[in-house]
């Protein structure tokens, strides 16, 4: 699928991303998003390849662990975010999560 302008999933698409979820043949991707100065770094990975095994998909998912960790271990602030429910402030990496949203410590002076 390209990003033509006229693509009829294009809107769909982008709605999905703005809830934090990707939609791709029914299935659903993860998302890690690190909050920084320059906007956002993502990593995602789909649940299902996970699952299956697949290298690529567990490649991404132990990427987004050590990109957790070491957001935590700086002082950033995690978050599972899921449409239509309230956001939840998490301790632990969840791969299962739709979205999660690392906050990066705020340090004031």
């Amino acid at each position: 699928m390209g990003d033509r302008e006229d693509s009829p999933n294009k809107c769909l698409l982008n709605v999905a991303n703005k809830n934090g979820l990707i939609y791709e043949g029914g299935t659903t991707v993860g998302m890690l998003r690190v909050m920084s100065r320059r906007g956002d770094d993502r990593v995602t990975w789909d649940e299902q390849k996970v699952l299956a095994g697949d290298p690529e998909a567990t490649a991404a998912v132990r990427e987004a662990e050590r990109i957790f960790s070491q957001e935590r271990a700086k002082g950033a602030t995690a978050f599972r975010v899921e449409p239509g429910k309230p956001t939840q402030r998490i301790e632990q990496f969840d791969s299962t999560a739709e979205q999660i949203v690392l906050v990066p410590r705020v340090v004031g002076g």
